[in-house]
């Protein structure tokens, strides 16, 4: 019998600023290595708003075998801040465009506007699981708590590191 196909379907700004915030830098490549070894993700979709200027990481990005998914972004009046909001673009991949080409499906993020989307895909038999950037997510996904999996519990294994960097001693 054939593995079933996974996809992954990554809101990349959740999951950069709560790693943030929690104080440590996620490892893109090593993060889809994760993804492919531990889930068998064929697929990794990384929605993002687009920024001129950001070329490179977005090869970068593409060079590591995700696929990139932009939105466009909105400078905010009166703010430092562009936004760049690509919920509306991870529902529609996964719940329609993407939906016949995979049978399981793992979702990354924290944010309880995918709670209806991670509720169909329960029901369609096609969700596998909820990966949250931290052990915080919406009250909304507590309903799927069996298949959240807080993405610091494999901090060790995805996080970046600078390369000759040595670990601080004592």
């Amino acid at each position: 019998m054939r593995d079933p196909i996974h996809y992954a379907f990554i809101d990349s700004q959740n999951l950069n600023l709560e790693v943030k915030h929690l104080g440590w830098k996620l490892d893109f490549r090593k993060f889809l290595i994760y993804l492919r070894s531990k889930y068998k993700v064929s697929k990794a979709f990384l929605f993002l708003g687009y920024l001129p200027g950001n070329e490179a990481l977005y090869r970068t990005l593409k060079s590591y075998g995700y696929e990139i998914i932009f939105k466009p972004t909105v400078k905010m009046p009166h703010k430092e801040m562009t936004k760049g909001n690509v919920d509306a673009e991870l529902v529609l991949h996964a719940a329609k465009i993407e939906f016949d080409h995979y049978q399981r499906a793992i979702i990354v993020s924290n944010d309880g506007d995918f709670y209806c989307l991670v509720e169909y895909l329960e029901k369609e038999n096609k969700l596998s699981k909820v990966l949250t950037p931290s052990h915080r997510y919406s009250s909304l996904l507590r309903k799927f708590s069996n298949l959240i999996v807080p993405v610091p519990l494999f901090r060790d294994k995805v996080e970046y590191k600078k390369r000759g960097a040595f670990p601080q001693h004592g």
